[in-house]
């Protein structure tokens, strides 16, 4: 049975994104303007400049810029931080292992889908929780998709980031996303690759005790 919670937020309010790490601390949190929400599935929108709470490693370094075998083993501290270079819109489900992000470019035209393959933790009263699974799934508007990251999701099998659990039910998630994009199923069928967003829609914004305090740093969207 699909898990429907009692938790449900209403269009146009701010939900967060919080990413957890397996120690239970929190990583990135991305603020999201509700579309949609029947208590399972939510659906909501990043615009592209919105302030989130990113992270870096503690010696400074972006991610991408340490060593493969470095990633996952240097802790990682948040910083204030921007979501930029692509818009998305985000189907997060509470009983699937994965989240569907559709990416717009700065102009507002759809690019392509990008699923983040990631654990469901629920939901408290204003976020919805994943652990980001690494290893991710990119489509294309003619239905052909890719792995992503597959490298450092094994990476972080080395280090005890992920299970071998995990990583083999992520994997069969990513096989069905696959599947579906193949087919041409939804959410692959075109559905809401034409969606803009009111311009009237303020953009979504973390609370107060998490807002930037100084500066911005450089996390890029992901693909």
């Amino acid at each position: 049975m699909k898990r429907v919670s009692d938790r449900r937020w209403r269009p146009g309010e701010t939900v967060l994104e919080r990413f957890h790490r397996p120690d239970g601390s929190i990583g990135q949190v991305h603020p999201l303007r509700v579309l949609e929400d029947d208590g399972r599935v939510l659906l909501a929108w990043l615009p592209a400049g919105t302030p989130i709470v990113g992270s870096r490693l503690a010696d400074g370094r972006l991610m991408r810029d340490a060593p493969l075998d470095q990633r996952f083993r240097i802790p990682r501290v948040p910083v204030p931080d921007s979501w930029h270079g692509a818009s998305t819109l985000r189907r997060i489900p509470e009983d699937e292992w994965s989240s569907v992000w559709w990416f717009f470019d700065l102009e507002g035209r759809f690019k392509n889908w990008y699923v983040n393959l990631e654990i469901p933790l629920g939901r408290t009263p204003g976020a919805v929780d994943r652990i980001d699974g690494v290893l991710d799934v990119v489509v294309e508007p003619d239905g052909s998709w890719r792995w992503d990251d597959e490298d450092e999701a094994e990476a972080a099998i080395e280090v005890g980031r992920l299970t071998l659990e995990q990583f083999d039910r992520l994997r069969a998630e990513g096989e069905r996303i696959g599947a579906l994009a193949e087919r041409g199923a939804y959410p692959f069928d075109g559905t809401d690759t034409d969606f803009r967003p009111d311009p009237g829609w303020p953009a979504p914004e973390l609370p107060a005790e998490l807002s930037p305090r100084s500066g911005e740093g450089s996390a890029p969207a992901r693909r």
